[in-house]
């Protein structure tokens, strides 16, 4: 009988070749995640119309592949950890490319709607898997500088997304925007086979079946109540039961996870006050920045009359920011640490919510284009703040579920964020008045002031944080007197 390899043998560090292309290799992976999710929206008329279905029949289609995401984030950690992070994420490209190859030849709406569904599965394995990865091959005080970096794509991938689907509806055909997937993933796969560590754990216990059920049944209800949210094609009565089972699905995982001795997720980690912060601090900044992608192309088309191509352009600074500024992150957190850091940034971002009100007819665009820019600077500083910090007092063993955790609330946090935009856009801008530019204005504006209270609000979480907290990942210099 063979002997089972220790630890070491499992996890042998990998060649200083690979080190320096690892970053490349996730950040690539999730591009490829974070574009799917708003690349298809343009493409929705030219798509319903090939596939012979209204376009709000599309809706399913888009939904798919968030509800997917949802559901299968959840186990990414216990598979990293029983099969080896190398056949993960090689397997989670495998089957995003081949979603991708499967979507781009779908006749039928129903076939495109299961092969959105094998997308998801995929990219819902790459991208916790991909940090769990980083998180165990670069020591904390290198991780915020990785981080950085490998952060990029997640802010540029949706807003580039739109932009992409209308130019290859355009000009190519809408099966592309399927196609592009295919040779950026056979490359992955070959670069992960080359470079890529494989970390596992020895001893894994097994999977928390229940806890799956009643967790990835839960959340995958949420998430869906929260894409039709607003949706006139159900009730109130059916969109509340819906939501009160999602809740009592999750509130079942809750119990069933104080009581089980291997559960899918550790709750317990939220006990770590640094984890505990970043998680749900992240949860509730998202829920006020969350209807931005929204509501300023509904200000600059509908309100002020630019072309979507000039919406486009001035949205575009933002991800100009967010890569021109990484290298600056890490420097800033080292010098004030994440107390200081994530305090002071969620309230410029709520003020930045709050100038975003001020935008009307008269507003220069130089002044709209420096607005976009520094909103896309403090975003990228926020996100890569909150991400890092929930790894700076895991250890080893704590490393993969944390990553789990932080990649399902995440997600649906992203849900909540739309929901959260629907909700105010319902409310400040009525649909009688669509087509008023004056009114349109007005009410967006309204909307922005919420959310920016919102996130000005979300700053109590942070609160909690002590100076120093996050240290050996930000490498924050004390400061005493007298030197």
């Amino acid at each position: 009988m063979t002997p089972k390899p220790s630890p070491a043998e499992l996890n042998a560090p990998p060649s200083d070749a690979s080190k320096r292309l690892l970053p490349w290799l996730v950040a690539v992976a999730f591009f490829m995640e974070s574009l799917d999710t708003t690349i298809l929206n343009t493409a929705v008329p030219a798509v319903s119309a090939a596939l012979h279905v209204s376009p709000l029949s599309m809706k399913s289609v888009l939904a798919s592949y968030t509800l997917s995401l949802a559901v299968f984030i959840p186990i990414s950690g216990w598979m990293a950890d029983r099969f080896g992070t190398r056949r993960v994420f090689a397997s989670a490209i495998a089957l995003f490319t081949l979603g991708s190859l499967l979507c781009g030849i779908s006749s039928d709406i129903h076939l495109l709607v299961l092969c959105r569904l094998l997308q998801g599965c995929g990219g819902a394995m790459m991208v916790p898997v991909g940090r769990l990865t980083l998180v165990r091959t670069f020591a904390k005080s290198e991780l915020v500088r990785t981080m950085s970096f490998v952060a990029i794509p997640a802010l540029v991938g949706p807003m580039l997304g739109p932009v992409a689907g209308g130019l290859i509806v355009g000009y190519l055909h809408w099966r592309f925007i399927f196609f592009v997937n295919i040779p950026i993933g056979l490359f992955g796969l070959l670069m992960v086979y080359l470079h890529l560590p494989d970390y596992r754990e020895p001893d894994v216990p097994r999977l928390d079946i229940v806890g799956f059920i009643l967790f990835g049944s839960g959340i995958g209800l949420l998430s869906y109540v929260l894409e039709i949210f607003g949706e006139h094609t159900l009730s109130s009565r059916e969109i509340s039961g819906l939501l009160f089972l999602s809740l009592v699905l999750i509130g079942g995982y809750v119990y069933h996870a104080i009581h089980a001795p291997f559960p899918l997720l550790q709750l317990k980690l939220f006990a770590i006050r640094t984890f505990r912060s970043s998680v749900t601090g992240s949860f509730f900044t998202r829920l006020g920045i969350g209807g931005v992608p929204f509501l300023l192309p509904l200000l600059y088309q509908v309100g002020l009359g630019f072309t979507p191509i000039q919406s486009g352009l001035l949205i575009m600074p933002q991800a100009i920011a967010s890569m021109s500024t990484k290298f600056m992150l890490p420097k800033v957190l080292t010098r004030f640490g994440y107390r200081g850091v994530l305090i002071s940034n969620t309230l410029i971002l709520g003020v930045l919510l709050f100038l975003f009100a001020t935008i009307g007819l008269r507003t220069p665009v130089w002044l709209i284009v420096l607005q976009a820019f520094l909103y896309g600077a403090f975003t990228s500083l926020q996100y890569t703040s909150m991400n890092t910090l929930v790894y700076a007092d895991l250890n080893e063993g704590q490393t993969s579920n944390g990553s789990t955790i932080a990649s399902t609330m995440q997600q649906l946090s992203i849900s909540f964020g739309v929901a959260a935009a629907g909700l105010t856009t319902a409310i400040f801008v009525p649909a009688q008045l669509h087509s008023n530019p004056a009114a349109m204005i007005h009410g967006i504006h309204l909307a922005f002031l919420a959310l920016g209270g919102m996130t000005v609000i979300s700053t109590v979480v942070f609160s909690s944080l002590k100076r120093g907290d996050g240290g050996q990942v930000s490498q924050q210099k004390e400061f005493h007197p007298g030197g």
